[in-house]
């Protein structure tokens, strides 16, 4: 099929449909979107919460927990050792398919009333971490979100595999390191940026390979210099003794200074490092990818944010996780899945899942909320392999029979992912404020929630 060029129906601008493009929806069975790449990604954003934690009761054991959701937000909210338990049953909230109505004001009834994971980490995989959201296999970490098989972490975002880190972000494989940005397999070394395979180096930036370097730019292989000046072994020692590190005061001061000599050398344009016919940045050991941004082998996929976990493979708009993710499509916080179409935190073995949301270990579900090891099921309900594989083809005639159109006249039939009033979130919780940041005005004219910040004061417990 020939390039074409649409109008999308949020922005109104054109955007462009490429002829693999088209090739891919033909090959996961979608029709090609309606809404722009941006649009797109800004509405998938806008159902990930990922730093914004709330003190709340637990809906099932009654206990106090941390929550991404407020004790305000009209959905039911478990903690994580109730979601994950049999306490409860996942079926109990199944409906019947109603062909009067509009599919996605039947999913989002569903979703008020099906319990949701309050934090979303791993019950089991998480010790002594009660105050971190998206992260498992984790141990003593306080504040670190996005993360997984970390230990000893406090105030991070996007760590893998590491230990021992406080401040930093867009990490893997390091250890023992402070106020550290996009590093990897780094030790000992604090204040920098973009730093790869180096030890105890302070206040670089661009640089790779290094040890012992100090207040540097575009540095590779280097030992021994601080502000990019070769220093014998003992002097550079010396003259780093001048330097009170231990002192916050002290610490600020270089790092300014630090900065203002990195602008005498030029910035890297973009990082893409082991990649091959690849667009965006931050894209490691990867192959076709397009316009992709903080990932890590991927290959044949398109519009990727955050999918640092490989493998990835023909994916397209895929916002955060990955791990072995494959032939999906329209997901956020997503992964370990094959065949996931305009899904929210659906992971670990899924198959095959459409418009669901809060699933673990599933296949073959189609408008489902909180379940876990189901498969064949609709809303919610259980069916045999043919009855649900024929009224999933009816209900996908009906979204297109009668679509859902909300209060800004945006159409969403079968193709879309959910409707910008179906985010248990408000818009200024999620990510997309950080990308795409809107006034309270401008967000409520869209069809955004809005909560006004809260000032949190809580009594210290034991």
């Amino acid at each position: 099929m020939n390039e074409e060029t649409r109008q999308c129906q949020n922005c109104k601008k054109e955007f462009v449909i490429e002829p693999d493009d088209f090739s891919f929806y033909e090959k996961i069975k979608v029709p090609p979107p309606t809404f722009c790449p941006k649009c797109r990604f800004q509405r998938r954003l806008a159902f990930f919460n990922l730093v914004n934690l709330y003190k709340r009761k637990c809906d099932l054991c009654r206990k106090d927990f941390i929550s991404m959701y407020p004790p305000q937000a009209p959905y039911v909210i478990y903690c994580p050792p109730c979601w994950w338990s049999d306490n409860w049953d996942r079926f109990e909230y199944g409906q019947e398919y109603d062909f009067s109505r509009p599919f996605f004001e039947q999913l989002n009834e569903l979703w008020h009333k099906a319990p949701l994971l309050g934090l979303a980490i791993g019950a089991e995989s998480v010790k002594n971490s009660p105050y971190n959201n998206y992260g498992g296999d984790i141990k003593n970490a306080y504040l670190t979100f996005h993360v997984g098989y970390i230990e000893d972490c406090a105030y991070g975002i996007e760590l893998l595999h590491c230990k021992s880190l406080v401040d930093c972000s867009l990490i893997g494989n390091c250890e023992l390191c402070y106020d550290i940005m996009n590093g990897w397999k780094s030790s000992r070394s604090v204040g920098s940026r973009n730093l790869v395979e180096s030890l105890d180096c302070f206040f670089l930036r661009d640089s790779y390979n290094c040890q012992n370097c100090f207040a540097s730019a575009n540095l590779r292989g280097k030992k021994y210099y601080i502000f990019n000046k070769p220093y014998s072994k003992e002097d550079y020692f010396k003259e780093i003794k001048k330097w009170d590190l231990g002192s916050h005061e002290t610490y600020r001061e270089i790092k300014k200074k630090a900065e203002e000599h990195w602008k005498n050398f030029p910035a890297k344009p973009e990082y893409k490092e082991l990649s091959k016919n690849s667009t965006g940045s931050y894209v490691f050991q990867s192959k076709n990818c397009k316009e992709c941004y903080e990932v890590i082998g991927a290959e044949n996929s398109k519009y990727l944010f955050l999918a640092t976990y490989p493998p990835v493979k023909d994916c397209y708009d895929i916002s955060s996780w990955g791990d072995g993710m494959e032939l999906s499509y329209e997901c956020v916080v997503s992964g370990d899945a094959y065949g996931l179409k305009f899904c929210y935190n659906c992971d670990i073995n899924s198959r095959d899942i459409e418009y669901s949301a809060v699933s673990d270990n599933n296949s073959n579900l189609f408008g489902c909320v909180s379940l876990r090891k189901a498969k064949y099921a609709i809303l919610n309900k259980r069916y045999s392999k043919n009855d649900f594989e024929a009224l999933r083809k009816k209900i996908i005639a009906h979204m297109d029979e009668m679509p859902h159109v909300d209060k800004k006249g945006r159409v969403y039939r079968y193709g879309e992912f959910f409707p910008i009033e179906l985010s248990p979130f408000a818009y200024n919780e999620t990510v997309a404020q950080k990308f795409f940041p809107l006034s309270e005005k401008s967000a409520l004219e869209n069809g955004y929630q809005w909560r006004d910040t809260e000032k949190k004061k809580y009594d210290i417990t034991e």
